[in-house]
């Protein structure tokens, strides 16, 4: 068993920051630019999605189909739409308790790194000022495959030198939870119940909580 907890890999979007209303605002300009529209009901379903996945995901509820390379310019036409919204970001969108959580971690000497399937997470990190705190960054285009396959997980453990079964992985979405579980790591569930109910422990954000107690809780369990 465990006797301590070394690493602490988080995804980006809705753990950190809550970059998903831009996401949705983007996506949803490109729908209506198709001619349809989608709802934020559906845009749950591309929670931790890849940016392809999520995009063949919206032209299958509006029916329509491209070549790759249409498909590869509305991706394209998508983010920078996005990225107009992502650059107006500041430090008032990290998350309640992150920035708290961050330094403790700083403090007891426990690795930082990210672990997101955003292609835009280095731009977000030094847009909201958190860059300094990772060691390790993960991002879509350091991965072959996205969540649930654990490749994005493993691989911030390979960069910050520790073992899987050391690293906890703070994740919103229950494809990050898949992930997290596959790469052998505690899985922290940040939202509801309901959605993340794999996770070894779920929690609806960071604010008053603090790391020890979490890594107290986690080390009670075994890992699955």
């Amino acid at each position: 068993m465990n006797n301590k907890i070394k690493a602490c890999i988080f995804d980006l979007d809705g753990v950190i920051v809550d970059t998903a209303k831009y996401h949705f605002t983007a996506w949803r300009n490109l729908a209506n630019q198709l001619g349809f529209d989608f709802t934020e009901k559906e845009n749950e379903k591309l929670k931790g999605v890849s940016r392809v996945e999520s995009l063949n995901l919206i032209l299958q509820w509006g029916g329509l189909n491209f070549s790759d390379n249409i498909k590869r310019q509305l991706a394209t036409d998508k983010n920078e739409d996005y990225l107009s919204y992502i650059k107006k970001m500041n430090a008032d969108e990290i998350l309640p308790g992150v920035v708290p959580f961050l330094d403790e971690l700083q403090k007891l000497n426990i690795k930082i790194a990210l672990g997101s399937a955003s292609k835009n997470a280095v731009a977000i990190l030094k847009q909201v000022g958190l860059m300094d705190y990772f060691e390790s960054i993960i991002d879509g285009t350091k991965v072959v495959n996205g969540k649930p396959h654990p490749e994005g997980f493993l691989l911030a453990a390979s960069e910050l030198g520790v073992a899987p079964s050391d690293c906890v992985v703070f994740e919103d979405a229950p494809k990050g939870v898949q992930a997290a579980l596959a790469a052998e790591m505690f899985a922290v569930g940040i939202g509801n119940d309901d959605d993340l109910s794999a996770a070894h422990l779920v929690m609806p954000n960071f604010e008053k909580k603090n790391f020890k107690g979490i890594e107290e809780k986690l080390l009670s369990l075994t890992l699955r």
